[in-house]
């Protein structure tokens, strides 16, 4: 009877619905945000430096993260294609998190290494230079612009307030460390370290 009750009354219904539904997201998120692995950072990691870090915020920028994950699932066709699969404390520092799902492209968890500066130089300007069947647009303003020097360190000194362990020093010279730096020189080496602390336990 209580049961008719319920399904008859369509405001009950969704209350009810909606309990059922927050219960079950806190039973799989609560134990994630106090969870260990997700908070720690894995051995080596440290916040990215000033070049790499402006590399970042280039990539956003452009928007690479739109068609490459960087997010490998632990699945033995893409650990056996991409390498070790991606753990949360590799992320810690990360502001916004890059994990996503979507592959236009290929996941670049771990593309930190693989190929030569020159590669990636070549690849960033005309992708069919290197890729004859890629469908990635050229960036080759990238070549050009140079990266505003007196920004990096404002966005150092933010991150840190959200808990990324920046110091005085990282911070005083960050300047000096991209200054005349190009914007494809820091996307370059942002591309170069991405995932690097793992590959070896492939």
């Amino acid at each position: 009877m209580k049961h008719e009750v319920i399904e008859k009354n369509i405001g009950l219904m969704i209350i009810l619905i909606i309990v059922a539904l927050s219960f079950g997201t806190l039973v799989e998120l609560v134990p994630l945000i106090f969870g260990k692995q997700v908070r720690e950072p894995i051995a080596g990691l440290k916040p990215l430096p000033a070049l790499e870090l402006e590399g970042r915020d280039i990539y956003i920028r452009e928007g690479c993260n739109v068609c490459h994950s960087q997010m490998i699932r632990p699945l033995r066709a893409e650990t056996e294609r991409y390498g070790h699969y991606s753990v949360a404390g590799e992320s810690v520092y990360n502001h916004p998190f890059l994990w996503g799902s979507k592959r236009t492209g290929p996941d670049l968890a771990r593309v930190g290494k693989r190929y030569s500066d020159d590669w990636h130089r070549a690849h960033m300007y005309n992708p069919r230079d290197v890729v004859p069947e890629s469908n990635m647009p050229g960036f080759p303003w990238l070549f050009e612009n140079e990266i505003d020097a007196g920004r990096t360190p404002l966005k150092m000194a933010a991150l840190r307030k959200v808990g990324v362990p920046y110091t005085d020093e990282d911070i005083s010279g960050a300047s000096a460390a991209v200054a005349g730096k190009t914007e494809i020189e820091a996307l370059i080496a942002y591309l170069q370290q991405l995932g690097t602390l793992l590959q070896s336990r492939r």
